[in-house]
């Protein structure tokens, strides 16, 4: 008996399943700014970007160690990042560090304005990614650390990588014996 192709049972998740996963493939990380900054709040955030652009980012092809956003006349910007020129553009390529345009909501925005103008306040970039096969850009608004701060970051990761290391060894006995 023929059974129309539409009728047939679906291998694997049916599409409204797989939306909802909404794997990242992080194509950029800020690492640095993790180390330097006292993270407050994260937000994600659309990009503008022209069709050079992402290409260029699907060839996982970007940096955010300098970049920054800024609110400009109820916009928020992307400053300084650098999404290198696609090999395969012509005349049509963008310019390498040029500003970005960020999508987020007004009341995002408006908050992200007042926290930023406290003193010691600033918004940074953390990663830029595809979510559903769209350009997204987790930013955060963050505090400066100190000096010290961040030799005491350190040290509590080495302490935690220490006491790890000794329990797998532990353990490691015990399977032993």
């Amino acid at each position: 008996m023929y059974v129309p192709k539409e009728s047939q049972p679906k291998q694997g998740k049916p599409a409204e399943d797989k939306a909802k996963d909404g794997k990242r493939k992080i194509v950029a990380q800020n690492k640095k700014a993790r180390h330097d900054y006292a993270i407050i709040d994260v937000y994600e955030a659309g990009l503008v970007l022209t069709g050079t652009e992402v290409k260029s980012l699907r060839q996982g092809r970007a940096s955010l160690t300098d970049g920054f956003v800024q609110i400009e006349g109820n916009e928020a910007w992307l400053h300084a990042a650098h999404i290198p020129e696609y090999f395969q553009g012509t005349w049509t390529n963008h310019s390498v560090r040029r500003k970005r345009k960020l999508l987020l909501h007004r009341e995002e925005i408006d908050k992200l304005a007042a926290k930023s103008e406290e003193t010691g306040h600033t918004i940074v970039p953390l990663a830029l990614y595809f979510r559903d096969g769209r350009a997204k850009a987790e930013i955060a608004l963050a505090r400066g650390k100190k000096e010290y701060d961040k030799r005491q970051t350190l040290r509590e990761k080495q302490d935690r990588r220490e006491t790890d290391r000794a329990i797998a060894a532990a353990k490691r006995r015990q399977r032993g014996a």
